[in-house]
């Protein structure tokens, strides 16, 4: 595996900051929701980044697919300002 620049390195502790934030407010909002994870090409960083989750049950995440552009956009946005205050 090819290890990452400096500038990457700091890109993976913001995704982890952020992912690890958006994981813990949707496990209160969301019933069901176990964890989450993501995927990201550094090079190719922000329009790489996935970020997935993981629920209790399929019932569960049906229930939370309105939630979901939320989380989407609650994503974003902490991308965008932890990006600009860096």
């Amino acid at each position: 595996m090819k290890k990452l620049s400096a500038v990457q390195l700091k890109q993976q502790a913001l995704v982890f900051n952020v992912a690890d934030t958006l994981e813990a407010q949707a496990r209160k909002e969301i019933p069901g929701m176990l964890q989450c994870w993501f995927d990201v090409q550094y090079h190719q960083f922000p329009g790489s980044l996935l970020l997935r989750f993981q629920f209790e049950n399929s019932a569960s995440m049906q229930a939370a697919e309105p939630e979901i552009k939320k989380l989407a956009k609650a994503l974003e946005c902490s991308i965008i300002k932890k990006g600009s205050s860096t």
